[in-house]
């Protein structure tokens, strides 16, 4: 009696033709079931319908098809061991020799924002997930397959080693199994919690699991001494897995972590055109303008220096005139929704500078995860966007309309730069940027340096509250006219009333916007 094979799938590439292989090159018997039994008997090929191999139909709308002991005997049976062997024979039970079996498409499913959850809930697998744990739990006796990029590996090897495949080899797909079914699980587990958040929104579920596949190993992580791969959640392409690259050297760890820096800023100026140039994820020149490359012009000039080799982000299309200023300097990577015919041209010249179209810069991930020894941490993302309506100005000045929005502009840039944060702009352009510093103080003074006499009649933010009245006086003796900042110290009425003195604008947000 020849080897037998199951499939069941529901991604039929490269199916018809590794069937084929497996009849004519190998003689295996096929059983099959549902879909998968049609496809294989259109082609020609002879198939068994796992309900006359079991001698049970199919029931429930096809929900239960190989649940049932003569498929699971087949598959668990340990053909080493003589009851297994004995009681096999009694039932007539054959032994499977390989599994091919993939899930139903439950996360390209959930990927529709119009899906129903009874849709959803319809896409889970069950008897699938029993077939591949079965036949994974018993690699010593067969093989099994979830992946079609796997059906011409096996056919190798059974080709090298006489029509078996290796042991070595069965292990390895056992694991690639159980790292499939797991992540099917993970997957259904985390709609369900985000169903659930929809109507509890500040809880986080008590169980959280992160899955994902590896779409590129890097080079190395942040230094050449750390191994680093490139990982896409889900079975849809979202967010930068989804971006086009159109030219440029292969993306690095430290690429990909800049760009999800500057896709994060960008974002927050969906209508004028705006551009920001990051380094090391803090912003070095961000800039709105009437035109695509007036912004970008201004965000450079905020500070070129820093500017070389930066990476830059802009929230419309490429054109020429942008495209000629982005080439006359050393960019490490430009992200932008999209890039005219022209401007691709223009930026040829540059060839290993990295362009990446990402057409949707607002869909980030609804939680970061930071780890620690031991564990790691998790939160909710902060993407709030900023509200001046729910400002307080607590000064007995108050700010002008073109200075509130320059508040805001201000207010959106700080909340991206790394703590301690203070931002100076004029004009919705950065002049300074203090970041990271381990007192308020110095982050003060470093962005007031940085901005030097173009601070008179500037705009400073800060992330963090003001302990103390010393910034704002600094400030003011800078030549700063107006301040944004949350609030809530013990010692705010200092604050306010060193504003007051000395003739400042300054608004409490209520809210915080700490970066670690």
């Amino acid at each position: 009696m020849g080897h037998l094979a199951l499939l069941s799938v529901s991604d039929k590439t490269g199916l018809i033709d590794f069937a084929r292989q497996l009849v004519e090159e190998f003689g295996f018997d096929l059983i099959s079931s549902g879909g998968t039994a049609a496809a294989l008997k259109a082609a020609g090929l002879p198939v068994t319908k796992v309900s006359d191999y079991t001698g049970f139909p199919e029931i429930l709308g096809g929900r239960v098809k190989t649940l049932h002991p003569r498929i699971h005997g087949g598959i668990l049976g340990r053909r080493d061991l003589p009851q297994d062997a004995a009681e096999m024979e009694t039932h007539a039970i054959r032994p499977i020799d390989l599994v091919v079996v993939n899930l139903y498409p439950f996360e390209q499913t959930i990927a529709n924002p119009e899906v129903t959850e009874a849709e959803a809930i319809e896409q889970i697998d069950i008897g699938g997930p029993a077939m591949l744990r079965a036949a994974a739990k018993n690699f010593v006796n067969l093989t099994v397959l979830c992946n079609p990029g796997n059906y011409n590996d096996y056919l190798q090897e059974l080709r090298q080693n006489k029509g078996q495949a290796p042991l070595s080899f069965r292990k390895v797909c056992a694991q690639k199994a159980f790292s499939h079914t797991a992540a099917y699980d993970n997957a259904i587990a985390t709609y369900l919690s985000n169903e659930l958040l929809t109507t509890t929104p500040e809880q986080l579920p008590p169980q959280f699991s992160l899955s994902g596949k590896q779409l590129q190993a890097l080079r190395y992580g942040e230094n050449p001494h750390q191994s680093a791969a490139w990982y896409q959640v889900g079975a849809t392409t979202t967010g930068f897995s989804e971006a086009t690259i159109l030219q440029g050297k292969e993306l690095s760890y430290n690429n990909l972590v800049d760009l999800e820096a500057a896709r994060q800023i960008i974002a927050e100026f969906p209508d004028t055109p705006a551009a920001a140039i990051l380094k090391h994820t803090n912003p070095c020149g961000v800039a709105l303008g009437t035109t695509l490359v007036e912004a970008y012009q201004k965000a450079f000039q905020a500070d070129s220096i820093s500017a070389f080799g930066g990476i830059v982000a802009l929230n419309q299309s490429i054109d020429a005139p942008t495209a000629t200023a982005l080439t006359k300097t050393f960019l490490e990577c430009v992200v932008a929704p999209a890039c005219e015919p022209e401007a691709q041209k223009i930026l040829a010249s540059k060839s290993k500078v990295r362009i990446l179209i990402l057409p949707d810069f607002n869909s980030g991930p609804r939680q970061t995860v930071k780890v620690i020894a031991g564990g790691f941490l998790v939160q909710a993302a902060d993407d709030m966007l900023a509200n001046p309506d729910d400002w307080q100005v607590v000064t007995e000045k108050q700010p002008t309309p073109q200075q509130l929005q320059e508040l805001q502009f201000a207010w959106n840039v700080c909340k991206h730069v790394k703590s301690n944060a203070i931002v100076v702009t004029n004009d919705c352009t950065t002049l300074g940027v203090g970041a990271g510093q381990m007192n308020r103080v110095g982050s003060v003074k470093i962005a007031l340096e940085q901005a030097g006499e173009k601070s008179q009649g500037a705009t400073l933010a800060s992330d963090g509250f003001f302990p103390f009245d010393d910034s704002v006086r600094t400030a003011a003796a800078a030549g700063i006219i107006s301040i944004v900042q949350p609030g809530g110290s013990l010692r705010d009425k200092d604050s306010i009333q060193a504003a007051n003195e000395l003739g400042l604008v300054m608004v409490f947000t209520g809210i915080r916007h700490f970066l670690h």
